[in-house]
């Protein structure tokens, strides 16, 4: 199995409920690699500014993997640019794939969108065929994926398929695991937490950020006075607490009063906050456990030079058929 992440910002709980604690659970079923994807976070940010702080968010990175229960002795955790022949495979899949092809991916729009730019890099448009390497180069047979991906593991089955096909049978077709977990909607009441949208909780913030962030979330915005009557259906604040509030009478209670208008958004916002610090305390706690520079870069350097090994056999492999 093999999934991961760019190291462009810190994780919150959208990233917790949607793959984190997924692959916590995938660890103990599948050899796993973690890829922290530094490369790829060029294709957007190739700035010298954010290049300036890969280091300390990878860092930071493979510090959340570890608090929310990741097990190195278990999980492959490895730095992307420190495999050097996934480049190579990349440039020999990127002959098995048409422009028109990777033009018709549909997060390169939705990215063009929200990056605001006028023209797309060859960096980003060929970003899928990246990832396809990052993943044939373990033989991954299954990845991990939320839908908006799910069109990128489309193009590497199709690069599977032809160099396959072309060549002989190198690499398993992986198959997608899609999360069965509802996309979080961000505070601010927008569909999807998001880094970029700055209306998420993020998984290290303290109990005074975390309260902050709680008392300014949305709400049922035709709720007026807290003796109205109001909506629980869709209410982020509810849907938080379902999600992360492990005292369920006081949830069906707070529910019930707000139902009825009898209690107030404060209230349920403040209860709120205690029970997601009381959720995160002891992914803090690990936290503090493994925060060590020294450690956190012991576990990457391992980690990649275990995935580089596994890397140089699929290159050899995949010369020796092509007869290069």
């Amino acid at each position: 199995m093999l999934t991961g992440d760019r190291p462009t910002g810190a994780l919150h709980l959208g990233h917790l409920v949607g793959t984190l604690l997924k692959r916590v659970e995938l660890q103990n079923q599948f050899q796993t690699f973690i890829i922290i994807a530094d490369l790829h976070t060029l294709t957007t940010k190739p700035n010298k500014e954010q290049i300036a702080g890969l280091k300390e968010r990878m860092r930071q990175q493979v510090l959340t993997y570890l608090a929310v229960g990741l097990d190195p002795d278990k999980t492959v955790i490895y730095q992307q640019s420190r495999i050097p022949e996934v480049c190579e495979l990349a440039t020999i899949f990127s002959m098995l794939i048409s422009v028109p092809r990777l033009e018709r991916v549909p997060t390169l729009k939705e990215q063009l969108t929200n990056l605001h730019l006028d023209q797309v890099s060859l960096g980003l448009l060929s970003y899928p065929v990246l990832q396809a390497a990052d993943i044939l180069m373990v033989k991954a047979e299954v990845v991990p994926v939320g839908q908006d991906q799910a069109s990128h593991l489309e193009v590497t089955k199709e690069i599977v398929q032809r160099f396959n096909n072309n060549y002989g049978r190198v690499f398993p077709e992986p198959q997608a695991i899609f999360s069965t977990e509802k996309i979080l909607v961000g505070i601010d009441g927008q569909a999807k937490m998001s880094k970029s949208l700055d209306n998420g909780i993020a998984l290290f913030d303290g109990p005074d950020q975390v309260k902050a962030k709680v008392m300014r979330m949305y709400t049922d915005p035709k709720r007026i006075r807290a003796t109205d009557p109001g909506t629980v259906e869709g209410n982020p604040v509810f849907i938080y607490h379902d999600l992360f509030n492990n005292d369920k009478y006081e949830v069906a209670d707070l529910k019930k009063r707000y139902r009825m208008g009898k209690v107030g958004d404060i209230e349920v916002k403040e209860k709120l906050a205690s029970a997601l610090n009381n959720y995160l305390q002891p992914i803090r706690d690990r936290a503090e456990k493994y925060r060590k520079a020294d450690y956190l870069d012991d576990v990457l350097d391992s980690g990649s030079q275990t995935a580089r090994n596994e890397a140089i056999k699929t290159l050899n492999q995949v010369r020796q058929v092509m007869g290069l």
